[in-house]
C-alpha cells in the first residue's frame, strides 16, 4: 500500500483541526500513542526469550485456503467502498496523497523500527514469519517486513510510504495475549489495510477536511461534517479489515476472540473467555441502545471513535460470516497444492 497503517487523526487540543500521527493501531479505538517508546529501555535478548506463542488450542488447517484472484473490493465494507469511490472520482487527489508521504517520513520510520524492534525473518521468530507469509499469500499481497516491539500496550499497526515496501509492527504484549491463529488474524487485519490502500485515502480525506477550514464563513461547519464522515469511514475501514482477517483464518470465532481479548482479556484469563457469551453481550448492547434515548447515547459514544466498539465489530464479523457474500468468496478459495497445479 502506498502509505500505511493508518493516519491516526486526533483533535489538537482546543482547535478545530487535525494532527497526523504516523500510525493507528489495531486496538478497540483507544487513543494509544503507539509510536512512543516505553519509558523502560527494551532488552531485546529478554524480548526474544519471552516470545513463546500462547498455546491456546485452535486447530490449524493442514491445507490452508488461498484465493487465486482477490480484489480489495471483494471484501470491502459497503461504507468503506462508498467513500473510497467518492474520493477516487476527484482528479489528482490520489497523487497528492502519495506525494505528501515522502522519503523523510519513510526513513524516520525505518530507522525507528531497525533501532528499537526485532525484525522477523526465516531465521528470527520463524513461526511468526510463517504466519505472515501464509496470510499474505491468502490475500494475494506481497508480505511486508514484520517487526516485534517491546510494549505493554497490546497493539499492531502498519505503514507504507511513497510506494515503498510496507511494514507491520506487533507489540510483545499482543503476542503474549493471543493464540497463534488469533495472531495471524491480527496480521491479516493489517494486511487488509495495505490491500485496500487505506492510508492514501485517509491522507486525502484529511486534506479535504483541513482545506474546508480555510473557507470563510461556513468552512468550520463543512469541516465538522467532513470530520464526522471521516470517523465513520475509519470505523468502516476497520470492519473491512476484520473481513480480511476472517478470509485468512476462516473461523469467525478466532476473529471475535481477538476482539474480546482486546476489550477485556489477559493471558491468565484466556482459557475462561467465551466467544458465544461475548456475542450475546453484543446483542444486549443492541437492545439497550434501541430506544430513542439509547440511540442518542450510542451515537454520542461512538461518533468520535476511530474504531467501532469491540462488541459491534464482533457482531458484524459474525453476521458477515453467515452472509452469501462470504460464502461466495469461500467457494473461490483453493488449497495451496491446487494453486501450484494451475
Amino acid at each position: 500500500m502506498v502509505y500505511k497503517r493508518f493516519l491516526k487523526l486526533s483533535r489538537i487540543q482546543g482547535q478545530n483541526k487535525w494532527r497526523q500521527i504516523i500510525a493507528h493501531g489495531y486496538g478497540c479505538g483507544r487513543d494509544t500513542p503507539v509510536m512512543k517508546d516505553d519509558p523502560r529501555e527494551p532488552d531485546n535478548h529478554q524480548l526474544i526469550r519471552r516470545l513463546t506463542f500462547n498455546e491456546q488450542a485452535y486447530p490449524s488447517s493442514s491445507s490452508p485456503l488461498f484465493f487465486r484472484d482477490l480484489d480489495a473490493d471483494d471484501f470491502r465494507h459497503p461504507l468503506d467502498k462508498q467513500n473510497t469511490l467518492l474520493l477516487r472520482a476527484i482528479p489528482g487527489l490520489n497523487e497528492i496523497g502519495k506525494a505528501l508521504l515522502g522519503s523523510i517520513a519513510e526513513q524516520v520510520m525505518v530507522l525507528e523500527n531497525i533501532g528499537t524492534s526485532v525484525l522477523v525473518s526465516e531465521n528470527q521468530l520463524s513461526e511468526l514469519h510463517q504466519l505472515m507469509i501464509q496470510a499474505a499469500e491468502a490475500l494475494k499481497i506481497e508480505a511486508p517486513d514484520l517487526y516485534v516491539r517491546q510494549s505493554p500496550v497490546p497493539n499492531a499497526y502498519t505503514l507504507a510510504i511513497n510506494g515503498k515496501k510496507p511494514f507491520v509492527v506487533v507489540h510483545t504484549s499482543l503476542i503474549e495475549l493471543l493464540s497463534r491463529k488469533e495472531l495471524q488474524a491480527v496480521l491479516a487485519h493489517e494486511l487488509g489495510h495495505l490491500k485496500c490502500d487505506h492510508g492514501v485515502w485517509l491522507t486525502v480525506a484529511n486534506i479535504l477536511t483541513l482545506g474546508a477550514y480555510t473557507i470563510p464563513g461556513i468552512g468550520g461547519i463543512i469541516a465538522e461534517r467532513l470530520e464526522e464522515q471521516l470517523f465513520r469511514w475509519l470505523r468502516a475501514a476497520e470492519l473491512t479489515c476484520d473481513r480480511a482477517a476472517l478470509l485468512v483464518v476462516q473461523d469467525p470465532k478466532v476473529v471475535i476472540s481477538v476482539l474480546m481479548k482486546l476489550a477485556g482479556g489477559c493471558p491468565s484469563l484466556a482459557d475462561q473467555l467465551n466467544v458465544d457469551a461475548f456475542l450475546e453481550q453484543a446483542r444486549s448492547y443492541d437492545k439497550a441502545s434501541a430506544s430513542p434515548v439509547g440511540w442518542y447515547i450510542r451515537n454520542a459514544q461512538t461518533r468520535q471513535l476511530s474504531h467501532p466498539l469491540p462488541v459491534l465489530r464482533a457482531r458484524e464479523i459474525d453476521e458477515w460470516s453467515r452472509s452469501q457474500d462470504y460464502k461466495s468468496l469461500m467457494k473461490r478459495a483453493i488449497t495451496k497444492n491446487s494453486l501450484q497445479e494451475v
